[in-house]
């Protein structure tokens, strides 16, 4: 199977998506978003080896491709519009492919973002997916707009990915209803789409939490020009996994994944206290977990504290750097 076979086989398809003018077939892609709307563009690259294991479901690959992308636009209170995909193969082997678009493409349908262009080669596995969405001009959702006093929230559970992670490397071990669950969690993230277009307007400052939350915060407290306490109790119930009397891991082991697991893909997001009522309406209205964990502050740097704001010793912990 050839290359252009290759494409037409797996990836053209007719956009029918809103702000689509054309798909695959030309040198480029054209968008024609609304007007008043601004384009919201990211890109995300991952690799056989680092980001994914050489025998994962290619179904669940292909998911997970697109959602890591969407997760971003989520972040941003972004619609998806569409989005291009760069594939580097070592060989065209259908087996693969055919559950890797399938993946890939049911969840594309599931947000109306269009496959619109990309680029195959032979090489080491490796998918970059550039993906472009649409928000009502000066409405987007920043790292830098939290202000002393917000409240600080995150979606769903952290920490789920990072468990599923130590099972398949063979660290720990795990009754086999905790591993799947947790392991939906890393191949199979939800994108919070949904959460991100209704925080408009409500939440100060939004981040995808990819590389874990002190990472991922810090980023946020940087650009905002402030600090941060989180409530210990709160974040450790963040973690799903393994709940109940048999805890799976202890305490502090639970919350040095809530904190800096990644791969959790959830968002988090402040927001005043006088948006507490929206916020838990935008919770509902989406059917998107939201747990408030901590709070903004004027002095710079991240905290821990109890339930009675008494300082709490922090793991040593730190977001995931490619490099470091």
């Amino acid at each position: 199977m050839g290359e252009f076979e290759l494409i037409d086989r797996f990836f053209r398809r007719t956009p029918e998506c809103r702000g689509v003018a054309l798909g695959v077939g030309d040198d480029c892609a054209l968008l024609a978003p609304q007007p008043g709307m601004q384009l919201a563009v990211s890109t995300d690259l991952l690799l056989e080896g680092r980001h994914f294991f050489p025998d994962v479901d290619p179904q669940r690959l292909g998911h997970k491709s697109l959602a890591v992308n969407l997760s971003d636009l989520a972040a941003c209170g972004a619609r998806p519009l569409a989005f291009t995909l760069a594939l580097s193969l070592p060989h065209a082997d259908e087996g693969w492919l055919a559950p890797f678009a399938r993946g890939l493409l049911a969840l594309a349908d599931e947000h109306g973002c269009a496959l619109v262009g990309g680029d195959t080669t032979r090489g080491p596995l490796a998918i970059c997916i550039t993906v472009f969405g649409e928000v009502p001009a000066g409405q987007a959702l920043l790292r830098s707009g939290a202000r002393a006093g917000d409240d600080l929230y995150v979606s769903g559970t952290l920490g789920d990915a990072r468990l599923a992670l130590e099972v398949l490397r063979g660290s720990m071990q795990v009754a086999p209803a905790v591993f799947a669950a947790a392991r939906d969690r890393l191949e199979t993230p939800t994108p919070r789409v949904a959460l991100g277009q209704a925080l408009r307007g409500l939440a100060t400052s939004a981040i995808d939490l990819s590389d874990g939350l002190v990472g991922d915060l810090g980023h946020v407290l940087r650009q905002s020009a402030v600090g941060a306490s989180i409530d210990v109790t709160a974040a450790l119930a963040l973690f799903s996994a393994g709940r109940g009397p048999a805890k799976v891991v202890p305490d502090d082991q639970q919350l040095a994944w809530v904190l800096a697991g990644g791969d959790d893909y959830e968002l988090a997001f402040t927001a005043p206290p006088s948006r507490r009522a929206d916020i838990e309406a935008a919770s509902a209205s989406t059917g998107t977990p939201v747990a408030r964990i901590g709070s903004i502050e004027a002095a710079p740097g991240l905290r821990l504290v109890d339930a009675q704001g008494r300082a709490v010793q922090a793991p040593a912990v730190e977001g995931f750097d490619h490099f470091r």
